[in-house]
């Protein structure tokens, strides 16, 4: 009888290392795993008590949000802005209430929420993105017809929504632009919400909230108007509003911080801008956005688009990418100005104008730091 071999001493390591492998090809990890050892040691610091269902206690919550220290281990700030909105986000997830994160685009919304689920319940994947195809079944649940018409109503044809998960096991969903939503959408949560349970009618029962259930919504401000929430359901939520950054430093921080995270996700063949080409982006950003340069003495047109922190964020890491594949690897002024055409001139008419302007009565005034950048935005914008 042939002797059976021994299993491999290598097969836990091998799976492991294949498990990092596979990790290292998904193009973004969810915050729960790309700072899974931020989350790890701050369980394992954490002496506060836990509301239920919660991973952290609040205060752990907010070191890991606004950043600290944990022992020897630096936690990275994933919010940079005022700690008191982040407590007050993170004290309205403690009681019954639902939270909704308003504010212009680009003011780390849906960042934040990602970041809150993570650290609360170590899942953030329970979203629900708003659209204007958003139905009230993916609200609440849906059906496998195949295995309904064979059978009828069961449990085993039942689809959950992610608001569905969320309150079977008591924890956080998350509803990304809500405002996109038609308004009998929006209202499909008013009773999910108020009485926190989930009625299926076709099964003769409804579900109850676990403990720890709660909701995170985002909505832009630039989109009230297109299905503006009902008094009803905002009445359900605790609104904190997201102000875009104070200061330019804050901003430039913010940008700083998340093109280096993004050149490591990417591999990005390229250097990471200077200081000065990101103090420049961010300041034509913050005064096209204002309708004012940064002292106050000069009006300029603001063109159609939004021009956030989320949108400078890309055009400079859009400019690594064109650095890396097409020049010496280091972001040049010509590299920033096919960002910025693109990222300025969304109506031909209107936006070509208003940069040609800006460029001739700002710009081109600020002396030889800004000469290269001028001159090649002329160049595109001719």
């Amino acid at each position: 009888m042939a002797k059976k071999s021994a299993p491999s001493k290598s097969t836990g390591a091998n799976s492991k290392s294949q498990s990092r492998s596979n990790a290292a090809n998904i193009l973004r990890q969810p915050a729960e795993v790309a700072f899974a050892e931020e989350l790890d040691a701050l369980i394992r610091a954490d002496k506060d008590p836990k509301p239920p269902g919660w991973r952290l206690s609040p205060r752990s919550v907010l070191t890991y949000i606004v950043g600290g220290k944990v022992g020897t281990r630096t936690i990275l700030p994933k919010y940079v802005g005022n700690d008191r909105v982040v407590q007050i986000a993170i004290s309205t997830l403690v009681t019954d209430r639902a939270l909704l994160l308003i504010g212009e685009p680009g003011t780390a919304k849906s960042w934040l929420s990602e970041h809150l689920a993570a650290a609360i319940n170590g899942d953030s994947t329970k979203v629900i993105q708003g659209t204007a195809g958003t139905t009230e079944e993916q609200v609440r649940y849906t059906w496998n017809y195949a295995m309904l018409i064979a059978n009828g109503p069961s449990n085993d044809a039942l689809i959950k929504s992610p608001i569905y998960h969320a309150m079977e096991q008591g924890s956080l969903a998350r509803f990304e632009e809500i405002t996109r939503c038609a308004s009998e959408v929006q209202d499909a949560m008013i009773s999910l919400l108020s009485e926190k349970r989930l009625s299926i009618p076709e099964l003769s029962t409804e579900l109850p909230a676990a403990k720890g259930f709660s909701v995170i919504a985002t909505a832009n401000t630039r989109d009230r108007g297109v299905n503006d929430m009902s008094a009803a359901l905002k009445r359900r939520f605790n609104i904190v509003v997201l102000p875009t950054p104070a200061k330019i430093e804050t901003e430039i921080e913010i940008v700083t911080n998340r093109v280096k995270e993004l050149s490591a996700d990417l591999s990005l063949r390229s250097e990471i801008p200077s200081e000065d080409s990101i103090e420049q982006i961010v300041t034509i950003f913050r005064e096209l956005r204002q309708g004012q340069t940064l002292d106050g003495k000069n009006k300029v047109k603001t063109p159609s688009g939004v021009l956030s922190t989320a949108e400078a964020i890309s055009l400079l890491a859009g400019s690594m990418a064109l650095a890396g594949n097409f020049g010496d690897g280091s972001v040049s002024a010509e590299d920033l100005a096919a960002g910025l055409q693109g990222a300025i001139v969304r109506d031909e008419e209107k936006d070509k104008v208003v940069w040609a302007e800006y460029l001739k009565n700002v710009v081109k005034k600020r002396g030889s730091a800004w000469r290269s950048l001028y001159t090649a935005c002329e160049e595109h914008n001719g």
